[in-house]
């Protein structure tokens, strides 16, 4: 079978397309036919290294398809079942062993592209709305990058549990998505200072809680944006890794919450992988949340599309098609 193998951590061109054998289940795993990859910014801090595991490796946190086989002791899903899973190296692949307790079913009504997009980034979305920081009325959030995949999504959902989103984006193009999500007010941080924005847009006070997966470019800001007792929430490194910081800051920024969080943590028990898919796919299949694919790149184009990823050239969910 084909897969895209990393053997050295460096730029988009280690991710090889070869020949690999095709992987035989372990008793607690099902092997997956994957109908559809996605593409994370987790995958690029992989493939360089500032996320370790062991090389070579696959790369690929992400997808969705169909159980070919199962191993001895599994008993939750059966060759045919359509699945879906995430925090599982080895999904730029035809085919990937999975351990069965990570693998969701996916109902009739969502399509496999949705199924995938809903994995990494929706569950993200999930955990960081519901219970890093749980919005409500009368909350405010900040949320940059929101034309990306997570961003949609985070717009989306932030409105639905009823809270002001004030939004960041590069370009009008992006902004019109953005707003079409529902943000309240998106600003274009390559026209004007965000925080300067932010404040203006909140009379001074700030936001409730900053989502900032941009991380080097955007921390000291976001962490300006907030108000006193404000949550800070680290959740991505999309320009580089968030220095350093001191306690003694969080105290004279106003007492100060901060986070870096990670979905491993927030579906760890089977019961909460279980629910925040289940919500995911119910809000997709009603038609109250849309889950934009942004563009869709055969699995030996897996290096264009990380880099069109990392460059922030794309809205929406990148995927990858073996």
């Amino acid at each position: 079978m084909k897969a895209v193998r990393v053997h050295r951590h460096g730029g988009p061109e280690v991710l090889t397309y070869e020949d690999v054998p095709e992987p035989q289940p372990k008793p607690d795993q099902a092997v997956v036919k994957i109908d559809v990859a996605g593409i994370n910014f987790i995958d690029i801090y992989f493939r360089t290294g500032l996320y370790k595991t062991d090389l070579p490796f696959t790369d690929g946190q992400e997808a969705a398809g169909v159980v070919a086989a199962v191993g001895s002791e599994v008993t939750n899903v059966h060759p045919g079942d359509r699945v879906a899973y995430c925090g599982v190296l080895g999904g730029y692949a035809e085919y990937a062993a999975v351990p069965a307790h990570r693998l969701v079913s996916v109902p009739d009504g969502i399509d496999a592209a949705t199924a995938a997009a809903l994995m990494v980034q929706g569950m993200t979305v999930h955990y960081l709305t519901h219970s890093t920081f749980p919005l409500g009325e009368g909350h405010t959030a900040l949320v940059h990058a929101a034309a990306g995949g997570v961003g949609l999504i985070l717009v989306q959902v932030a409105k639905m549990r009823g809270a002001r989103v004030i939004a960041t984006c590069s370009t009008e193009e992006k902004a019109a998505l953005v707003r079409e999500a529902g943000a309240d007010e998106v600003i274009l941080y390559t026209e004007k200072d965000f925080l300067e924005e932010v404040k203006r847009l909140t009379d001074g006070v700030g936001v409730d809680v900053a989502y900032d997966a941009v991380g080097k470019s955007t921390w000291e800001g976001s962490m300006n944006s907030l108000r006193p007792r404000g949550m800070m929430v680290f959740y991505g490194n999309a320009s580089g890794p968030v220095p350093a910081i001191e306690p003694l800051t969080l105290t004279a920024k106003g007492s100060l919450f901060m986070t870096r969080p990670s979905l491993v943590n927030y579906v760890s028990k089977r019961e909460d992988l279980e629910k925040r898919s289940s919500d995911l796919f119910g809000w997709a299949s009603s038609g109250k949340l849309k889950v934009r694919i942004g563009e869709i790149h055969p699995l030996s184009e897996a290096a264009k599309a990380q880099e069109r990823l990392a460059g922030r050239l794309t809205t929406g969910k990148i995927l990858l098609t073996p």
